[in-house]
Formats: structure tokens, sequence, C-alpha cells
């Protein structure tokens, strides 16, 4: 997701490694020749150094293994990937973005897990299922997930916004009902009639992709159509869910989305100059935050759901560790792989040090992490709850170029939300329909 753009930086939460795994991989062949492994990635500060040092501990272990690691910007390597991996001419490993794996997978340009290394069962004792459905392919394991896509269930509060309206401080809102009261009370308009302060900041590109989602699932509802491939979006569910989104903004007035949105006050920007009082942003922002805005007092605090009685959402998956079908030392890449994934302390580390959201389940449980990254607490909770959000056939292209525009054109007024779930409908599969 384009939360992926940004640069996840928190190198102040340096975690030492600690004991722990997951089922060992294979031992690399004897040689004496150096053996070297290539590894891509992005270019991301703390997963680039949180990487470097596990890579410093693999090859200091095995000196026989030399690791050259290849980042890049974020469009080139996509870029790199789509046309690289196809072409056979591709790194060892590589750390690919959620949602991705299985369109290279099912071309058969990525390796299974070797079940000697993990199998599926396994992974699923050991991975959430959000984040693990992103690597896994028509009842195979591609991959091992290092974090936890979540856009979902969390929103950054201002202290002081809420002690000047007189809120209870830190809110804990029993229903999403109790959220809009408390965001109405705090949206600001000028003498001018010009919005200032945002009571909810959701009219993101990310979130109403994402709770557009949630909404349907919360009620109930399907968004995949009886062949799983295309889509029903203009179900009663769905055009609930526009509705509310509308409401929020047209009747309670806690946004101006002609003003607040994903190209005019960017949910995080905005809340960090104080414009929004509640900002809807998933989890990995705070570090960010920390490190753009040091003087920012701010908390990150949980959402009940906003269409049901239960949380319900998905997720795009997150990072993860693949093996390239090109490689010629498969059992060394395998080896590397799950050290960096599938290994309890060197996951650990790397979601400490990169302040994301684990997808492996003892390190969320582990007080190591919450001390490293506080602010993930609230979010913690909810894991369970998420799940992969299934083959969209082009998730980009369907979050940006369909749902968000859309609802966010009826959300000012343009479209009623019936007219809205329709022209979602007829987009979305009209896309699935072009790509097969």
């Amino acid at each position: 997701m384009k939360k992926l753009l940004f640069v996840f930086i928190m190198a102040s939460l340096v975690l030492a490694a600690c004991g722990g795994g997951a089922p060992a991989a294979t031992d690399a062949p004897a040689s004496t020749e150096p053996i070297v492994i290539r590894v891509w990635g992005h270019q991301a500060p703390a997963f680039n150094e949180a990487n470097q040092k596990m890579f410093d501990d693999f090859m200091k272990a095995d000196p026989n293994v030399i690791i050259k690691y290849e980042t890049f910007p974020w469009d080139v390597f996509i870029q790199t990937i789509q046309t690289s991996l196809p072409a056979g001419n591709t790194a060892d490993v590589i750390l690919i973005p959620g949602g991705y794996t299985c369109r290279y997978a099912s071309g058969g340009q990525l390796l299974e897990v070797p079940a000697n290394v993990m199998t599926l069962d396994q992974a699923k004792g050991i991975f959430y299922d959000a984040p693990l459905g992103g690597q896994t392919c028509d009842g195979k394991l591609y991959g091992f997930p290092a974090e936890y896509n979540l856009e979902y269930g969390g929103a950054y509060v201002n202290p002081a916004l809420f002690e000047a309206a007189g809120i209870a401080y830190p809110p804990k809102w029993e229903n999403w009902d109790a959220v809009v009261a408390d965001a109405t009370k705090m949206t600001t308009i000028g003498s001018d009639g010009v919005m200032t302060v945002a009571g909810m900041h959701y009219t993101n590109s990310d979130q109403l992709f994402t709770y557009f989602l949630a909404g349907i699932l919360e009620q109930g509802g399907n968004y995949f159509a009886d062949d799983g491939k295309h889509f029903n979006f203009n179900s009663p569910e769905a055009v609930a869910t526009i509705q509310k989104l509308m409401d929020m903004a047209q009747k309670d007035k806690i946004v101006d989305p002609i003003i607040f949105n994903a190209d005019s006050e960017w949910v995080g920007d905005s809340f960090a100059q104080g414009h929004n009082a509640i900002g809807v942003l998933g989890s990995w922002y705070a570090g960010d935050a920390k490190i753009g805005y040091p003087d920012l007092v701010f908390d990150y605090v949980s959402l009940p759901p906003m269409m049901g009685s239960e949380h319900k959402f998905v997720s795009v998956g997150g990072w993860g560790y693949v093996v390239g079908k090109s490689t010629k030392n498969p059992e060394i890449a395998w080896k590397l792989a799950s050290f960096l994934g599938a290994n309890e302390a060197n996951v650990l580390y790397f979601n400490s040090h990169s302040a994301t959201i684990p997808a492996m389940k003892s390190v969320a449980a582990d007080p190591k992490y919450v001390e490293a990254v506080p602010f993930a607490s609230a979010v913690l909770p909810i894991l369970d709850a998420g799940a992969y959000q299934g083959n969209l056939t082009d998730p980009d292209q369907l979050a940006y170029e369909i749902i968000y525009p859309t609802i966010l054109d009826a959300i000012q007024g343009n479209q009623t939300a019936e007219e809205a779930a329709n022209s979602i409908n007829e987009a979305a599969n009209a896309m699935v329909d072009a790509a097969q």
C-alpha cells in the first residue's frame, strides 16, 4: 500500500537479539569457494540497518558466504522486480512487498519454501493469518512475512486538543458513535467558515480503502463474488459503509473532505501540525512522527469497530522474504531467508528496530517488543481478527484509482452512496476482466 512509500525510521529503537527460533533450515553444502548471495530490498533506513546487522551476524557464523545487499527507491524497486523476476535475472533473496508474492509465485518465478525449512502447517502456528496470507499461494508457502501491514484499528490523538475541549483523555471509546461525539466537540471552524481543525481525519486514501472493506466485513458481508475473482461492491453492506463515511462529513461535519484528503492536508502531516484531533492512520507512522516532529506530543489509541460489534478487517499482508527461482544456491538462500524471517530473535530485532507490527505471534506477545514500540500496544489485541485481503487482481489500481477517488467524491457530495457503490463495482470488475 502507499504507506510503503514512507520510510520506516526509528533508529533509536535498537534492540539486542535474544534467544528462540523457528524450524532450522537446511545446512549449506561444504565448499571452499565463497558463495555470493544477492539480496534485494527497498531503500528504508530502519529496514536496511536491521537487515545489515543480521547479514553481518549470518556471515560471521558462516564466513564462506558473502551477502551483497542491493536497495532501490520504491518506484525503481517495483519496476526492477516486475522486469527482472519474469526474466529470471534477480537476486537470490528478495524482501518483497505484501500483495506481490503470489503474482510471481503463480508465474513460476519464486521457489516454494522447502518442507525441511518450514511447512505451511508450521507457519500457521507461528505467524498471524493476515501477513501469512500474503506469502501463501494456492495452499503453498512461498516466503516468511517480516511485518504486519495494518491501516485499521488505531488513531493518533492530540492531548492538547482534548484538554482544550474538556474531553476525558486518553479516550476509551466504547463504540464508533462515541468517537464521532468527541470529534464533533474538537472540530474548529474559522470566522470565514473554513474548517481549521478536523475533529477526525479519516478521508485519506489508505483509510477509505481499508475501512470500506472492513465495514463490509463488520456487517457480515463479503466483497468477493461467488467465483472468488470478481467483486460484490454494490451490496447493501457496501452501500451502508459508504453512507456512514459520507454522514460523518456531511451530517456530523467532523471533517471537510475538500480540505482534508490524500492530496491536501494529508492525515499524518495535518495531525502533526495540529490540524486534526484524531488522525486515523496506521501505527507505522509513529516512527516517522517521532523523527520528523520531535516536539510533537501524541498517543496512539485503539478505535472500536465502525460498522459492527467486532473487529473484522483485511490487510495487504506486509513485507516478506522470498527466494527467486533463478538462484544457483537455493539451500543457502533459504537458510538466509529463514534466518531473517523465521528466527524469533532476529524477527524481534527487526520489528523493534523498524517499529513495525510483528507478523510473528510470539514477538507480538514479547514484553521486550512492547517496551521498544509502546504505541503498538493499541492494536496488538486485534491482530487475530485480521485476514489477508485476497487476490484483488491489481491492489494498487483497486485502492487508489477506483475505491478511494469514488468514495471521496461521494463524501464531497457529488454522488449518492448507491451511485458510488455501483461505480466501484463496475470499475473493479472491469479491471478483473481486463486482466484475464
